[in-house]
């Protein structure tokens, strides 16, 4: 069984976390310039066993898709050109950002560091990933 990758794309910053191979707990990875995140995850796919990549379907409150699904479903067909034999998930990503941004106020954190945008991004997407191990644990 390979480990799953969680992708938080954004407009500019991309987050990114992956599980174990047991697919049993999922931690931040990295964040970058959302331009670098198809060749960050072509090389990850060199070195390690990915069994699927489950990204962020932003939605409103009223379940309509936020103005970014536009771009991350043109990122989408670009990962499946580069990276065609690599299952591509789609999870609800609502209010990951909020939680994030909580989980870092609860950390205890400097509030210089609180700011760091890429650390709320990195977040959500272990957020996104955790939710998804949640929801297909509980469908089993």
């Amino acid at each position: 069984m390979g480990c799953l990758v969680a992708i938080d794309y954004g407009e500019k910053r991309t987050g990114i976390a992956h599980t174990d191979s047991l697919q049993l707990i999922a931690s931040g990875l990295t964040t970058l310039p959302s331009i670098e995140s198809i060749e960050f995850l072509q090389q990850y796919l060199l070195h390690n066993d990915v069994e699927a990549i489950i990204i962020g379907q932003p939605r409103q409150k009223d379940g309509t898709f936020s103005s970014i699904e536009k771009q991350i479903l043109k990122f989408i067909s670009t990962l499946k050109k580069k990276l065609p034999n690599v299952r591509i998930i789609r999870h609800d990503e609502r209010f990951t950002s909020k939680l994030a941004s909580q989980v870092i106020m609860d950390s205890g954190l400097k509030k210089r560091r609180r700011r760091n945008k890429s650390i709320i991004d990195k977040i959500s997407a272990t957020i996104i990933l955790q939710s998804y191990l949640e929801l297909k644990s509980y469908q089993k």
